[in-house]
């Protein structure tokens, strides 16, 4: 019986196995999200949607994630229902996100013309003759005949055939009695509305309740494996499991781009969501049997409190504040909008997923030189300007784009903007960190940036993309960026860097310094000091 029980608990707390299956639900929940994320807005402006309103159905789904999301995760700590909530967030999101493809597609008719232009005896009289419609003016003809032979079209004429088609294809859901008494509809509001802003509402509803089931689920995933962790001690080890996802994300990306090229006259864009609820579905049973521990008798604590104090008191956490809020923006203008550039440049789905790819393995490949590359520049604040720096450079790139395959590049600086900018984070929030907040600042951090930040950046970009045009959002980010990168070297060589001393943190690395190398006798608090001392480095003392 003694053996028995002590292989139990062995197998119990097996933190290799532990880290294997929780990599192995980042990858492949990674590449669910990969597989369509990225490509929303271009099916959106299939369906005939406008910039702006894309810009308001992204902002929505970020803001609802800001305050969904770190309460789902709050109570499902509170009522021990962690593992319930993954399984019915992956099954409940991998479902409803197929909803969007009830909606009629605005882009059928360029969708034809893309696969008849890929045929030598295409006819380009026959394609003009199936697009003609009886209501729409001549020049709304020509526009659809040249969508369908030409793939460098201007936006508006682009947004003027999408909307007439979108039109089309909602109309043709009503049935005459219903177009005769509009009012004897439940929805008798969105009938008074046009085609576009129907389409419009109805995709911002199930965009908002595909959010509501997706948003809980990687904070609860996160705060399971973290405390599990914690419990055996191996919270050092929590880090290692992050490289999966940005290797699910560019595997995700890839094979989606290239099948969708293949297969695009069979299944077009669909087969984006088709993979996104395979990867879902394929990811519930790791979650079912995801390692998670839950500290029972411990109440929720008001770690985000603490951790806005903290930052507030640290004039560099502050800038950094500011600094990941406005590249969060950016960035979040990037993704919704890049997109749509590269297609008006000819490119198709597989020039995408490759360049979304090397992307996120361009930020894996900086990860093992971030280190050596902040001592280079003394300090890792400035590391953080080289990020910023570094996204501006993109998004200058990006607004002299000229073909398909000229995005590859500009991604491969993504290194050097996303992957700096979350390390020096990183070490900004291990700065100001009392024991126990360094990973609840670290996500503070996120939020701003990948949240609040990125709700105002689509929210803005939709705006100037309807207004001015997609050129003139990169270039005007690239500017912004510019001039906030001299503003930040300015404010962080007038600004002494402070950092805590953590007491418990120094003990244990003085521990393992002295175990493994045992001929060292100088004190681990001198050294430190020292240290950091031949930096400047302003030290506020924490004795907890």
């Amino acid at each position: 019986m003694m053996k028995k029980g002590a292989m139990q608990k062995s197998k119990q707390w097996n933190v290799k196995g532990a880290l294997r299956l929780a990599g192995v639900f980042h990858f492949l929940h990674s590449c669910g999200s990969g597989c369509l994320l990225p490509f929303l807005t271009l099916y959106f402006r299939h369906l005939g949607l406008s910039a702006t309103m894309i810009g308001i159905i992204m902002a929505s789904k970020h803001l609802l994630a800001l305050v969904w999301r770190p309460f789902s995760s709050v109570l499902a700590r509170q009522y021990d229902k962690r593992r319930v909530v993954l399984v019915g967030s992956l099954l409940s999101s991998a479902l409803v996100v197929l909803t969007l493809l009830l909606f009629p597609s605005a882009g059928n008719q360029a969708e034809s013309g893309r696969c008849n232009a890929s045929r030598p005896d295409a006819n380009p009289t026959a394609i003009l003759e199936r697009t003609t419609v009886p209501s729409q003016s001549n020049a709304t003809v020509y526009s659809i005949n040249q969508t369908s032979i030409s793939s460098k079209l201007p936006v508006e004429v682009t947004t003027l055939v999408s909307s007439n088609w979108s039109a089309r294809g909602l109309r043709s859901l009503k049935k005459p009695e219903q177009e005769e008494d509009p009012h004897s509809e439940f929805l008798g509001s969105l009938k008074v509305m046009d085609a576009q802003h129907q389409m419009f509402f109805l995709v911002l509803i199930v965009m908002g309740l595909w959010e509501l089931m997706a948003a809980p689920l990687e904070w609860t995933a996160d705060d399971g494996l973290y405390e599990y962790l914690d419990f055996v001690d191996a919270t050092d080890r929590y880090t290692g499991v992050k490289v999966w996802k940005p290797l699910g994300a560019a595997f995700g990306s890839c094979v989606v781009g290239v099948l969708v090229t293949s297969l695009f006259c069979l299944t077009g864009t669909t087969l984006e969501f088709y993979c996104y609820t395979v990867f879902m579905i394929l990811t519930i049973p790791t979650a079912a049997l995801l390692p998670i521990y839950l500290r029972k008798r411990e109440r929720p604590t008001s770690g985000g409190f603490k951790a806005l104090q903290l930052v507030h008191g640290s004039l560099q956490a502050i800038l950094c504040a500011i600094t990941v809020i406005l590249m969060g923006m950016v960035s979040s203008a990037v993704s919704d909008f890049l997109l749509w550039h590269m297609q008006d440049c000819g490119a198709t789905e597989i020039h995408m997923g490759i360049s979304l790819a090397l992307a996120h393995l361009s930020q894996i490949g900086l990860a093992p030189f971030a280190g050596r590359l902040s001592r280079f520049l003394k300090c890792h604040g400035w590391l953080l300007v080289l990020a910023v720096v570094s996204l501006a450079l993109q998004c200058l790139y990006y607004s002299f784009l000229w073909g398909p395959w000229a995005v590859i590049p500009a991604q491969l600086l993504a290194g050097f903007s996303t992957g700096a900018l979350w390390w020096s984070v990183t070490s900004q929030s291990e700065d100001i960190a009392t024991p126990d907040t360094e990973k609840t600042i670290l996500r503070l951090f996120e939020v701003l940036s990948l949240e609040l930040g990125a709700a105002f950046g689509s929210l803005v970009a939709g705006f100037v993309v309807q207004k001015f045009g997609v050129q003139v959002l990169f270039q005007g980010t690239a500017v912004t960026l510019a001039l906030w990168s001299s503003a930040l070297a300015v404010l962080k060589w007038k600004i002494p860097r402070q950092r805590r001393i953590n007491y418990s943190r120094l003990l244990a690395a003085d521990t393992e310094m002295s175990e493994s190398e045992s001929d060292q006798e100088k004190d681990w608090l001198e050294t430190a000091m020292e240290d950091d001392a031949r930096g400047n480095n302003k030290w506020t003392v924490d004795k907890s």
